[in-house]
């Protein structure tokens, strides 16, 4: 799995961006608690992450930010990543960004997709 950490700061929430391909829902759950390994993202406010299955279709979840992983879905959708997992990890910082936090999972996603290699 590629990580980028730290990639935005935004009144105390910090964000990181990771992520990898995938060909199925159980490679989805076993990246994902590969992640969740790590202390750090284990104690994340957020892993938000979504993928794109060839066989399935899309799969997502929010974990408790509310529509940030349809987000990830349609930003996916659009560039045509298919069998590739992206997880928008937050920690918050202690202030409420309101809509603000669906702009800072797009930031993530685009500057995954930018800069990850395949």
């Amino acid at each position: 799995m590629i990580t980028f950490e730290n990639i935005i700061s935004d009144r105390g929430s910090k964000y990181s961006v990771s992520g990898c391909s995938v060909s199925n829902k159980l490679e989805v759950k076993n990246a994902i608690k590969l992640l969740k390994a790590k202390k750090k993202y284990a104690k994340a406010t957020h892993n938000t992450w979504a993928a794109i299955l060839a066989d399935e279709g899309a799969i997502k979840s929010d974990d408790g930010e509310s529509g940030a992983g349809m987000i990830i879905v349609r930003m996916l959708e659009r560039k045509g990543l298919s069998d590739h997992l992206v997880v928008v990890t937050r920690w918050f910082g202690g202030v409420q960004l309101g809509g603000d936090r669906f702009r800072r999972v797009q930031d993530c996603v685009r500057y995954y997709i930018e800069n990850y290699k395949n």
